[in-house]
């Protein structure tokens, strides 16, 4: 593995040079503007800091280092069971700038493989927990407990030179990566199945070795992992999960800590626990017409009612995308081939058809279109996985490849402690209006 270190290695130097001259010759360049709306909506739309892992573009979607998501699920290389690109090789890409080879994916495969020792006391640690605490909870505390193996707390205590921080931090953020499955896998096993662990596959690459230490041999199973596990990886840098690792990070805390901050935002009901929400949503739609999967009439008039109430119709809409997000295509082609006759995958189609106009009828929505959430529970449903309190812990495992790669950059061309300058509404209005 020294070898895809040693490749990182000769990346940094030029990048390092490349962002120092920017700054040097252009830095007083003035890069977009600020409205007073965005003050009060979240920084909404504000360029504010570089990611240079992937690029969410409002007509083309998400691009992982120029690279559209259609086009990485052709050219990423493939188990050999299977035709879902392994996100070994999406890691690779954000990483190191350049898409892999077969051997490339294999090596890290196996390097994840070799680093995947969990400390006894992370488990003990989620063992403390009471089962009624959310999934998102315990995965949380335990890559908090895995702290204790931090290279780059070591590193940082022994006085390491700046410019070797991102060499410790590769190190944890490989560990770390490694060792997220079986934390993830040792949750689920411990509420969900009375406890009865399933040792590691070590024949098997990341995303099936994890589909199998879930409970899932299935084939097809292991697929849709690989499918998941790629399309959640990475989603630029202003998301809450992705800002609050950078957050964090930029504060030269350690990758466990960042990464644990990331996934307390991504538990959020208007971040990754959204994907759950739609799944109650339309569980509940099924019930509230008895059981049976509703016509496009009655899902109409449902959806209607559910506006009427003042509620949102859940994984519909997005604060950046202007179409339908490539990841629910990518799904949605999956469920095509797989399971078109699943009932919920027939009730999810219904409710493509109908939404889009009821809401572009309201005036008030500027994207009608489905983004991932709308679609990725009802595969793991379909597939025997119906917990879907825990599905926010499949997102925070494959986020992890986005931030880790993130971090280490970060870490690498030295970025400084993040530190806006906040407003008071009587200051807005002294000074600006």
């Amino acid at each position: 593995m020294e070898r895809l270190k040693e490749k990182l290695n000769k990346k940094i130097q030029p990048k390092r040079d490349e962002i120092r001259n920017l700054v040097k010759n252009n830095g007083d360049t003035v890069v977009g503007e600020i409205r007073l709306r965005q003050l009060y909506s979240g920084m909404r739309g504000m360029p504010s800091m570089i990611t240079e892992t992937s690029k969410l573009d409002p007509h083309d979607g998400i691009k992982f280092r120029g690279y559209s998501l259609d086009e990485l699920l052709e050219l990423l290389p493939k188990s050999n069971k299977g035709e879902q690109a392994l996100p070994e090789g999406i890691f690779y890409l954000m990483l190191i700038g350049e898409l892999p080879t077969q051997e490339d994916v294999s090596m890290i495969s196996k390097e994840w493989m070799k680093r995947s020792k969990v400390p006894d006391y992370v488990f003990k640690t989620i063992d403390s927990f009471p089962n009624e605490s959310h999934p998102m909870t315990q995965f949380s505390a335990a890559i908090l407990a895995l702290r204790n193996q931090s290279f780059f707390m070591k590193a940082y205590n022994d006085g390491v030179r700046k410019e070797h921080y991102w060499e410790s931090t590769y190190e944890d953020a490989m560990n770390l990566i490694a060792c997220l499955p079986i934390i993830a896998s040792y949750i689920y096993r411990k509420l969900y199945k009375n406890g009865e662990y399933i040792s590691p596959d070590y024949d098997l690459d990341w995303s099936a070795n994890f589909a199998h230490m879930l409970g899932y041999s299935n084939n097809d199973f292991q697929e849709l992992m690989r499918l998941y596990l790629t399309i959640h990886s990475d989603h630029e840098g202003g998301n809450v999960s992705a800002h609050a690792s950078h957050l964090v990070g930029s504060a030269l805390s350690d990758a466990y800590l960042s990464f644990s901050a990331g996934m307390n935002g991504l538990a959020g009901p208007l971040h990754g626990l959204a994907n759950q929400e739609v799944v109650k949503w339309l569980l509940k739609m099924v019930e509230d017409h008895g059981g049976n999967i509703p016509t496009k009439e009655e899902v109409s008039i449902y959806v209607k009612k559910t506006l009427n109430e003042g509620r949102v119709i859940p994984g519909f809409g997005h604060a950046v995308l202007r179409k339908t997000d490539p990841r629910y295509t990518a799904q949605r082609n999956f469920a095509l081939k797989n399971l078109k006759d699943y009932d919920l995958f027939i009730l999810v189609n219904r409710v493509f058809e109908v939404v889009p106009p009821i809401l572009q009828a309201t005036g008030k929505v500027k994207n009608p279109w489905p983004n991932v959430d709308a679609h990725s529970g009802i595969l793991l449903l379909k597939y025997g996985m119906v917990e879907y309190d825990f599905f926010t812990v499949l997102f925070g495992v494959s986020r992890s490849l986005g931030l880790m790669s993130q971090l280490i950059w970060n870490r690498a061309v030295g970025s400084p402690i993040e530190r806006p300058v906040s407003m008071t509404t009587e200051l807005v209005k002294k000074n600006y209006l």
